[in-house]
């Protein structure tokens, strides 16, 4: 029953009792099943799917920016897609796009994006060097937590992001982005100094703290330097060996 309602919900953006074939090729292009009165066990999007039409970076960045998917298109300024090096070594993860960058386009870009700049560089790296992305595309209002169906309509587009570039590490910034990268609800405490592993490929994944987080509390600065050296030592052993 929910599965049905989530697709409702999805598919009453488009007016009327039937979709055209340009609504079903797009949310097809989405990796997206329309409605059917038949109950299906496949999920709305197979977040282990990438399909072959967004296995290109242009198209998968049209599809963002086309994206109605979930209510947040309606009060987004634009999406916010990812930025920096399409190589990377390094993915960097946080949650959700804020105000500065729902405007700007791009990700970590208020006092956030600076103190996240200045936590890069204690890793010898550059914003250019690494990818910057985030679980959801578009701003929540009010900078609220993301709701669990923006996340599961959202995050296919994250995966197909990480399968593109293929990273040695990833860096997950916060509670939002390590529970969904994990599947987990356990603290970002109980989660940090370990190595986790995302994937069929197995990519080492880190957990540190927010740097809107950090900004609140000062505090844990410290703490999350030890993550970043962490990092920065997983980083080293996967490229160099």
């Amino acid at each position: 029953m929910r599965f049905l309602q989530a697709q409702y919900r999805l598919l009453r953006h488009y007016h009327g009792k039937t979709m055209t074939i340009s609504h079903k090729h797009y949310l097809q292009s989405l990796g997206i099943l329309p409605w059917q009165m038949k109950v299906s066990a496949s999920p709305v999007i197979d977040n282990k799917t990438i399909p072959s039409a967004l296995q290109d970076w242009n198209a998968l960045q049209a599809a963002v920016a086309q994206c109605t998917a979930c209510g947040l298109h309606q009060s987004r300024t634009q999406t916010v897609f990812g930025v920096g090096n399409r190589k990377a070594n390094l993915i960097i993860i946080g949650e959700a796009p804020g105000f500065h960058e729902d405007k700007q386009g791009e990700p970590f870009v208020g006092r956030a994006g600076q103190l996240l700049t200045a936590m890069i560089k204690t890793i010898n790296l550059e914003r250019a060097d690494i990818y910057i992305a985030n679980i959801l595309k578009c701003r929540p209002p009010n900078n609220r937590d993301p709701q669990p169906e923006e996340v599961k309509l959202c995050t296919p587009f994250l995966d197909q992001q990480i399968a593109l570039i293929k990273p040695q590490v990833l860096l997950a910034v916060g509670r939002i982005a390590a529970h969904y990268l994990l599947q987990t609800k356990s603290s970002l405490e109980s989660l940090r100094n370990k190595i986790h592993r995302y994937g069929e490929n197995h990519i080492p994944l880190i957990i540190t703290y927010h740097p809107a987080y950090l900004l609140r509390n000062p505090i844990d600065k410290k703490k999350a330097f030890m993550d970043l050296q962490f990092t920065r030592k997983i980083l080293h052993n996967a490229t160099s060996s």
